[in-house]
């Protein structure tokens, strides 16, 4: 019990299931969920996370996820890899932004945009909160150093390309102000899969990061989206979309491209249906007043 207390992932999973739905049904219809993210139109606004290492998963395992999100017309989030591994992803098709990690060597980070650059990604990041490990020293991520960045630094890395720049990791307001400051294109607001113990949940710290960016900057939302009731929610609380990760795993594995594409419809189709029974027609008209905590 006392682990769970502390369980980054069950107190978001928690507090996703502690928030209620109001229903609305006269003057509803179908509901467009189409969405334009850095000037291309996507189909809804669930994207893939930024997941690494498929491969073992299922044969040519990240390529499958792009391939699937090519499919659904969905964004294509891509985590750590190298360059053949962008370039298969690129080559089917999917529009893929590809996170980069915060190498200790600044040269690591300019190598791997020129990477994603030459492999035609749709746009490049950062994970910014892979930079320390449990120890209190900097973090090593399968064999590769690891460090903290400044604003200096983090606006270097915007400034060196001309694709969209998305910060992955941002969990406070300070962070959000920051990545304005460094003119990100976009930001993801996630705590990485419980990188740290007792992390505020994202859709708690959402409504305040979005008081701040206003509409300067889509916001993503990551960690524990599982369904088209998730994808509400945090839709409810400001996020522009969603990004989903652990759920197309298992669908992944099971029918490679194809499960990844039936899956992502398949929230997208449920994220229709809770907007149809709220009367909400299209994404931009989503709002909180239809969000109720539950304290009983």
């Amino acid at each position: 019990m006392g682990s769970e207390r502390t369980d980054s992932n069950q107190i978001t999973r928690d507090y996703f299931d502690s928030l209620m739905i109001e229903m609305r049904h006269i003057d509803s219809e179908i509901p467009d969920t189409k969405i334009r993210l850095f000037g291309q139109e996507f189909s809804m606004p669930i994207a893939t996370a930024a997941l690494s290492h498929l491969n073992g998963t299922a044969p040519n395992g990240m390529a499958k996820m792009a391939e699937g999100a090519k499919l659904a017309d969905a964004l294509c989030f891509s985590g750590m890899g190298e360059a053949e591994e962008i370039r298969d992803m690129c080559a089917t098709g999917a529009k893929v932004i590809k996170i980069v990690k915060p190498h200790a060597e600044n040269e690591k980070v300019f190598a791997k945009i020129r990477e994603a650059e030459e492999a035609g990604a749709f746009g490049v990041g950062m994970d910014i909160d892979h930079a320390f490990s449990w120890n209190g020293e900097y973090d090593n991520v399968v064999g590769l150093p690891m460090k903290p960045k400044s604003l200096e630094e983090m606006r270097s890395f915007v400034e060196s390309t001309k694709l969209p720049f998305i910060v992955k990791g941002v969990l406070s307001v300070q962070d959000a102000i920051k990545c304005l400051e460094i003119g990100a294109s976009g930001i993801i607001v996630s705590h990485h899969h419980g990188i740290m113990k007792s992390a505020v949940p994202p859709l708690l710290v959402l409504p305040k990061i979005k008081e701040v960016i206003g509409d300067r900057m889509p916001i993503f939302v990551d960690c524990c989206i599982e369904s088209g009731m998730d994808a509400f929610k945090a839709l409810a609380l400001c996020a522009d979309a969603v990004c989903v990760g652990r759920a197309i795993m298992d669908p992944l594995k099971e029918k490679g491209a194809e499960g990844v594409c039936e899956k992502l419809t398949a929230i997208n189709q449920e994220l229709k249906a809770v907007m149809e029974r709220t009367a909400f027609t299209k994404l931009s008209r989503i709002d909180d007043s239809v969000i109720y905590r539950r304290d009983f």
